[in-house]
């Protein structure tokens, strides 16, 4: 029997990111604001779970998602999402 994979969920907010793991009873968070980038957003996701093990990522972002893909800049958070490649930076799928 296969294990159910383990789905890191990262919910972008205009004053925190918040990150969840299956299994795991506490929510982890950090600042965003103004000048959180897409890179910034990933440097702070694997400072804060680097005891994390995890198979798949899950992105709440907010703004335009349309195929998979970011289509728009946000309206609250710094610049740099449209094209950024999340399944490279995180080397999940």
């Amino acid at each position: 029997m296969r294990a159910r994979p383990k789905v890191l969920v990262i919910d972008i907010g205009g004053t925190n990111v918040k990150v969840y793991l299956t299994g795991q009873k506490e929510a982890r968070k950090f600042p965003s604001g103004p000048r959180l980038t897409a890179r910034k957003l990933v440097a702070g996701v694997k400072a804060i779970t680097k005891d994390w093990k995890y198979d798949v990522v899950s992105i709440g972002y907010p703004g335009v998602v349309r195929n998979g893909r970011i289509t728009a800049e946000p309206v609250n958070i710094g610049r740099g999402w449209v094209g950024f490649s999340f399944r490279a930076a995180f080397r999940r799928r």
